[in-house]
């Protein structure tokens, strides 16, 4: 199975940093020495980069010697024992963010402004959780990926990282009782004057909606602005921003669910309780 297109990516730009360092310490990156891919390695946690990163790059440089049909090094017994003392002195623990669980999603809610880029983060927080959807899903929806549905709304997920051919899927949103995520979606829709494209976009500091970048293609929030917008109103809610994240929302809605023991689909709501 061909890699999914965000890893080519990264390894793409791992590969650059890669040889970048290789020039200017004036080593061959492809084919490279295991002395080269050690020391870049070394360097790289020297310049404080996380083990995932590093091991990412270590990744990339190996998939890069496989395309050009070159010796696998980074299995070489110098590049190896690299890896391990890296992983000894950085650490291999993840950053995990807190859960906005449904009490937490409910304290962000009420602090958000009755203005337009209120409404877009009232929807956008809402839907995150009611859906458990992660970032790069949330702001890729297009009006058209929105269907009506008596239990509330259908949403088709177009790819995901779990879905790596793009046969797309389809997540159900309950109206909700108390966070109401269907409602609040219609509210941004209908105040933004939205009607196509993508459902989520930038609101300028004036107010407005950008529709377009460069007046050519649609304006659409990027995954690291929902993560600032979690981190906002985490902020405004009294709790560490440092702490949350955008997998805040999906982990919210999972451990809200598995707190209550709820069947982890989305159309089926947890027991939220009221903001007051």
């Amino acid at each position: 199975m061909a890699k999914a297109d965000a890893t080519v990516r990264a390894y793409r730009g791992d590969a650059e940093v890669f040889q970048a360092w290789c020039a200017r310490y004036g080593f061959r990156s492809l084919p490279a020495s295991s002395e080269a891919v050690a020391g870049f390695l070394v360097a790289e946690a020297e310049a404080g980069r996380a083990a995932s990163t590093i091991g990412r790059r270590c990744a990339a440089i190996r998939y890069a010697h496989k395309l050009a049909r070159l010796p696998d090094l980074t299995d070489d017994e110098a590049v190896r024992v690299t890896v391990r003392g890296i992983r000894r002195k950085v650490g291999t623990a993840p950053d995990q963010k807190a859960a906005a669980t449904a009490d937490v999603l409910a304290a962000m809610l009420m602090r958000i402004p009755d203005t337009l880029t209120g409404k877009r983060d009232r929807a956008l927080l809402a839907l995150g959780f009611a859906g458990a959807f992660r970032r790069a899903e949330l702001v890729a929806i297009d009006v058209s990926d929105l269907r009506e549905d008596p239990e509330g709304l259908r949403v088709t997920v177009r790819r995901s990282k779990v879905d790596q051919e793009g046969a797309g899927f389809e997540k159900a949103i309950p109206h909700g009782r108390f966070i109401r995520p269907v409602a609040l979606l219609r509210d941004w829709l209908n105040a933004s004057g939205i009607t196509e494209g993508p459902v989520f976009r930038p609101v300028s500091r004036s107010g407005r909606v950008r529709m377009t970048v460069r007046d050519t293609n649609p304006a659409r929030l990027t995954t690291q602005a929902v993560a600032d917008i979690v981190k906002k109103y985490a902020t405004a809610a009294g709790l560490d921003p440092s702490a949350f994240g955008a997998h805040s929302l999906r982990a919210g809605y999972i451990t809200t669910a598995a707190e209550r023991s709820a069947d982890l689909e989305p159309l089926t709501e947890p027991a939220l309780a009221p903001a007051k």
